[in-house]
């Protein structure tokens, strides 16, 4: 069956360094965009970052672009987030999922993911 499994999450104080990675299994991994989201205590979620089946084309939140590098290893069907210079604020559970290119997967459209992992936390302290 199709699983997403991510990893690399913990606590880092501020301005400290993460790099999540989510193994996907049980499906054509290089046939499927992938992205990043995540979710804070109260918050509604939100996207992260979001990447081609290739790995040409790459989208960030406004927010977070400069900080964060989503990248994928197709030969390990493998998905990654680096997470540089952290701050309090991007403590969240951090989610993969995958999504078959539709409509809008780069806008983080839920509705357009067809799997989801069950999550990572990362904790921020200040």
């Amino acid at each position: 069956q199709v699983q997403l499994v991510e990893s690399g999450g913990g606590s880092v104080q501020a301005g400290g360094s993460l790099k999540l990675s989510c193994a996907a299994s049980g499906y054509t991994y290089t046939d499927y965009c992938m992205g990043w989201f995540r979710q804070a205590p109260g918050k509604e979620r939100e996207g992260v970052a979001a990447i081609s089946p290739g790995g040409s084309s790459t989208y960030y939140a406004a927010s977070l672009k400069g900080r964060f590098t989503i990248s994928r290893d197709n030969a390990k069907n493998t998905l990654y987030l680096q997470m540089n210079s952290l701050k309090p604020e991007d403590t969240a559970m951090y989610y993969c999922a995958a999504a078959s290119c539709g409509y809008g997967w780069h806008n983080w459209d839920a509705g357009a993911y067809n799997y989801w992992g069950q999550g990572t936390q990362v904790t921020v302290s200040s």
